[in-house]
Order: C-alpha cells, then structure tokens, then sequence
C-alpha cells in the first residue's frame, strides 16, 4: 500500500508538475527562494552583530518588506498590462545583484548598518513586482483544473526553501561569516533570471490586457474590485490583520534566540528550519487536497493554531519546547497561506490577477514588516515576552471575526468557477 507521501506526490501535485514549464518555472523557484532565506538569516544576523538592537533588526525587516505598502498595488497594475516574462527577469535580477552588493560589502567590512538598511529597500522594491508578476503566470502552466494544486505546489516549495535555506545558512554562517549565504541569494536569483527564457508560453499567456486607462486609475479599480467582493475582502482583510499581529516573529529571531534562550546562529537556523520543517508538513497535506470545498475553513483556523503556538513560543525558556512552537507556528502559517493563494487565484477575474496577487503581496510583505517594526520597538522597552502576547491576545480577537464570517466567504470563494456568479 503506497504511503501517504507517495499519495501525495502522485495525486495533485503531481499533475501541476507534469508539464515542462511548470518543472522549470518551480525548480527556477526553488533556486530563488532557498537563497532569498539564506539572505534574509544572513542579513538579520547582520543586523544583530552590527548593531546588537532588537529595534534595527526589526527596521532592516522593514526595510525588505515594506516598500510593499506602496508599490504593489502599482506592481500588480503593471503585471496586469506588460510581458510578465520580462518584469520577472528585470526584478529578480535586480535582486540578484543587491545581493552581490551586500555580501562583498560584508565581506570587505565596508558594511553600516544605514547602507544595509538602504540596500534592502531597494530589494524590497524589486520583489513587489516579481511577486505578481510570476504568480500571474501560474495559470499558463497547467491545465485549469489543476490550477489549485499548483497554486499550492508554489507556496509549498516557498516553505521547502524555508528548510533548506536556514538549514544551509547556519553552518554556512558560523564557519564562514555572513557573505557568503548571501552570496547564495545572488546566485539563486541569477539562475532563476536566467531561466525564464527557456520557457514556451503562447504570447497572449505572457502579457496582460491592453491598457484601457491610466495606471493609477487601474490600481484603484483593483482595490475597488477586492472591497465589493464578497469572499476576497474579507478573507484578505483577516489574512492582513493576523499577519501584522503573528508573522512579525518570524521576521526578527535573533533577538528571541539570543534574549530568550542565550543562544547564537546555528540555534537561529535551527529554530528557522523547524518553522520550515512544520510548514512543509502541513503545506504537503493542505497541497494533497486538490479541491476547494473546506479552504476557508482551514484558512480561519489556521490562525488560532498559529496564534496558540506562539503564545507557547514565547512563554517558554526551555529551546527544545520552542523548537516545537516553531514547527507548529511554520504549518499554521504554512496551511493559512496556501489556502488564501488558492481561494485568491481561483476567485480573480484573469484580467485582474495581477492586482489581486500584489494585494496578497501587501499582505505577505508589508503586514509582517509593520508587525516586526513593531515588535521591535516594543522589544527596547517592555522586552520581546509581553508585546508578543498582547499581539497574540488581538490575534484572538481576529480569529473570532473571521470565524463568524465563514460561512459567507466560503460560499462566494468555494464556488466551482463555472458556476460562480458575476
């Protein structure tokens, strides 16, 4: 009798990577995202060493994410009516260099804490647009049908990366420095770039559609658009509100490792890897599914998981046990992800999947920067213990928002797209 895992792999998954542009585009992934964590574990721990401040680790987070609250709704407009290809090549090799730039600044001990902060702004930048502008292109690799498997293959491998980057940048930092995991990310992006050529996708697939209007009137109608449905607003509404109060942990570890636990960067990468090790598990699970009725329901709950094992997370002075909340924080996140992407993909209008994928963007990059800068701050003062409860507190009080709004969301998102009305 095959294993689960073996149900998995040959079920859905499967069949979103069965085609030679989906191997491509999600092994270019890959590639990126394994050395994007191992320039984020690289950069925090920068960061730390350089300033020894909760405060700035959580202002370089910023740095990388916030640039998101101003412009990927632009982002995602322009996705929606340029060659897709292309602006992913411009920004992941954008990406690709700043990182160049970090790691033989590093090395060479040229490095302040105000030109890292800089530095990181502009990749930031750079990842609002590749963000929608890949993930536009998801639907031209598969069949229709397969379309929510492979929205979850994405953010699965996204998770995979969340292990073996940590896992490959701990070692990597403790024996070399920091320079050379972010050296990785230059490397990874620049393959990724490099690759995009190489795909065989019809024309019409690559671009958006042809501009009706001024960008800036297109980006406000993609806001409009979010606001008047009646599944995607307030499922991304919550997903934003949770993500501000719980991602930003995730975002500033090193001050948690060496202020809760006395520990330095191979404890970093091993508390990073067992958030990863956890969303794995779960993504894999919530990937197997391939169907949509229930999404909802493990979007909203996810997040009183996530909640009640980051309350255990900081509770605690015992490593061991902390590598568990870890894990667990990782596959609640890990399943809420998933399951807004493919609520989100499967619900948009074609024509404005650009727009809805930089809102979700916003979501994943902007919250947890304002929730890390927060934390941040607050850390200074009061210590990370206490606003992290608070934080978890008004997780709570989210939580039980989206639970009495269930019904209405899954009825509007859950809809077989033939039948769905509007």
């Amino acid at each position: 009798m095959p294993s689960p895992f073996a149900r998995i792999v040959a079920g859905p998954l499967s069949r979103a990577l069965s085609s030679r542009n989906a191997r491509i585009f999600f092994g270019a992934s890959l590639s990126a995202w394994t050395g994007l964590w191992m320039h984020r574990i690289g950069v925090a721990w920068l960061a730390w060493e350089l300033t020894r401040s909760a405060a700035w680790v959580g202002l370089i987070a910023f740095a990388d994410l916030a640039p998101a609250v101003l412009v990927s709704p632009i982002a995602g407009a322009i996705a929606d009516r340029v060659d897709r290809v292309r602006l992913t090549m411009l920004s992941q090799g954008t990406i690709a260099a700043e990182a160049l730039v970090v790691a033989a600044l590093a090395a060479s001990g040229n490095i302040s804490i105000g030109l890292l902060f800089a530095l990181e702004m502009v990749s930031g930048t750079a990842a609002c647009f590749s963000q929608p502008a890949r993930q536009t292109l998801i639907p031209a690799l598969v069949a229709r049908e397969d379309l929510p498997a492979a929205v979850a293959a994405n953010s699965l491998l996204f998770n995979v990366s969340r292990f073996i980057g940590p896992g490959l940048a701990g070692p990597v930092i403790a024996a070399w420095g920091v320079a050379p995991a972010i050296l990785c990310n230059a490397i990874g992006h620049g393959f990724a770039t490099l690759s995009m050529p190489w795909l065989r996708m019809d024309p019409e697939q690559r671009r958006g559609h042809p501009a009706t209007t001024s960008l800036l009137a297109e980006t406000v109608e993609g806001f409009r658009y979010v606001a008047r449905h009646p599944g995607l607003g307030p499922v991304i509404a919550f997903s934003a509100l949770s993500s501000i109060l719980l991602r930003g942990v995730q975002e500033i570890l090193p001050p948690y490792v060496e202020r809760l636990f006395g520990r330095g960067a191979e404890s970093l990468a091993m508390l990073t890897a067992s958030f990863a090790v956890g969303a794995l598990i779960s993504g894999l699970a919530v990937a197997s599914r391939g169907r949509l009725p229930g999404t909802t329901r493990i979007a909203v709950f996810a997040i009183l998981a996530q909640a009640l094992a980051t309350a255990g997370f900081v509770a605690t002075g015992h490593f061991g046990f902390a590598l568990l909340c870890g894990a667990a924080i990782g596959a609640a996140a890990s399943a809420h992800g998933i399951s807004v992407q493919v609520l989100a993909q499967t619900a948009a209008s074609p024509s404005m999947r650009g727009r809805i994928m930089s809102l979700w963007a916003l979501v994943t990059r902007a919250c947890p920067a304002l929730g890390a800068l927060a934390l941040g701050l607050a850390g200074e003062a009061l210590g990370l213990r206490l606003p992290t409860l608070i934080a978890v507190a008004l997780a709570l009080v989210v939580f039980a928002w989206g639970l009495s709004r269930i019904g209405p969301i899954a009825r509007s998102l859950e809809t077989a797209p033939e039948r769905r009305p509007g």
